[in-house]
């Protein structure tokens, strides 16, 4: 069995816990799959499995991966997507960040992570993705995102004026700072913090919310997710910011851009005793009364 590791950063704290995972695959006779750049890091300060290889990109990986862990939080997450592509391969977030919606398992579930592998008894959650479609070649051969695609005004710019349709039909000119269209993965993320409403993962819905509208009276919006949803921004400087999840570039106010529906999943790893409702609870403190 073959299992792949990815993260970005190696702190002090952490290395106690990434000295488990290692102990607990050689225990396992598990080849553990190592993002190299992060093996580098982690080289000189942890023991190994005696069974290991690297790899550098997606191309490396390959169906003989039962799964990714990402050893941080939902960024790491976010970006251990952009490896696994199309190739079936789940993910399974130990959350070495904060808050972790999607990381939603503690350094103290290693051992439990580790077995529920092993013996195939984890729960595989299928998640959908955002595609972007755009007139020119944006971010590359990862045109997709997990979480949110968003339309941000630069940093010193006045809001912008955001032309936006449903299949071609009109819905809506958004004048802003910049809108979201998330996923219901993405509910809890950035939409969130801009007022939009959280969405069970397997909803089929698409939720447009604006950053700081200028009206007032516009509030989000949940669509299904099999429409196509375009845009024309204007502003009064020549580019806007578009971004997938963390990844951002700088895109020509005159380019049009649409999203939809990605035509394939992620799979996101959880343990029985996780779910959906249990984690709402446990992240936004639910049914807790913290004046006591």
């Amino acid at each position: 069995m073959k299992i792949a590791i990815y993260s970005r950063v190696v702190e002090q704290e952490h290395l106690p816990a990434v000295q488990q995972l290692m102990d607990e695959l050689n225990k396992e006779q598990i080849e553990a799959v190592i993002y190299e750049p992060y093996f580098e890091k982690i080289k000189p300060a942890v023991h190994l499995p005696n069974h290991y290889s690297l790899f550098s990109s997606s191309a490396d990986l390959d169906d003989t991966i039962e799964c990714m862990i990402s050893l941080g939080g939902d960024g790491t997450l976010l970006d251990t997507v952009t490896y696994v592509r199309d190739k079936n391969i789940p993910v399974l977030g130990i959350n070495f960040g904060r808050l972790g919606f999607l990381a939603s398992l503690g350094r103290e579930e290693i051992h439990s992570a580790v077995q529920a592998i092993v013996t195939r008894t984890m729960i595989i959650d299928r998640r959908s993705l955002i595609h972007l479609d755009a007139e020119q070649p944006l971010f590359g051969e990862v045109p997709y995102a997990l979480n949110e695609f968003a339309i941000h005004k630069t940093d010193t710019s006045p809001m912008i004026k955001v032309h936006t349709y449903l299949n071609g039909e009109f819905l809506n000119t958004y004048w802003s700072d910049g809108l979201i269209v998330a996923t219901p993965t993405g509910s809890t993320g950035y939409s969130l913090s801009c007022s939009g409403p959280i969405i069970f993962p397997d909803s089929s819905s698409f939720v447009i919310t604006p950053v700081a509208p200028h009206n007032l009276n516009v509030r989000p919006i949940v669509v299904p997710d099999n429409n196509v949803i375009s845009f024309e921004i204007e502003g009064r400087t020549d580019h806007f910011i578009c971004a997938l999840d963390s990844r951002r570039q700088l895109v020509n106010k005159k380019v049009q851009l649409a999203v939809r529906k990605e035509r394939f999943d992620i799979g996101l790893i959880r343990l029985n005793e996780n779910n959906f409702l249990q984690t709402l609870r446990n992240k936004l403190s639910w049914g807790l009364d913290t004046r006591n």
